[in-house]
């Protein structure tokens, strides 16, 4: 969906890009864990999405440093709130799938934060 007016373009959300050491490794994760497909792929950029939504893509970063979530000397960054019936059942499936569970849980009755393989923080959410 895009918004604009007769004085202001219309801007749509192409995709979500998350720096990462290995964009391939960080798209099956991903792309596993939302059923995603591949839809872009080079050896320093992974897309993944349907046609006529935003996609989730993964740049290869050389130098690329890691967030220190909680610990603010490098932040989180950016992360991702992911809708969830089953807490436990999603948390599981993440955990299988590669992410880690770091010990600060803020809110454990409505949400899990877990970390990808690259570091990168995201919510697993019972609420809307």
């Amino acid at each position: 969906m895009s918004t604009g007016t007769a004085t202001a373009p219309a801007i749509r959300l192409l995709s979500v890009d998350f720096d990462c050491p290995d964009p391939v490794e960080l798209a099956r994760f991903y792309g596993e864990a939302l059923g995603l497909p591949v839809v872009h792929s080079s050896d320093d950029f992974v897309l993944l999405g349907r046609e006529g939504s935003p996609g989730l893509g993964f740049i290869r970063v050389a130098d690329y440093r890691r967030p220190t979530w909680p610990d603010p000397s490098q932040g989180k960054q950016a992360h991702m709130e992911l809708g969830v019936d089953d807490l436990e059942a999603a948390r599981a499936r993440m955990l299988a799938l590669g992410a880690v569970e770091p010990p600060a849980q803020p809110h454990p009755e409505q949400r899990t934060v877990l970390l990808d393989p690259a570091g990168h923080p995201f919510c697993l959410s019972t609420q809307d």
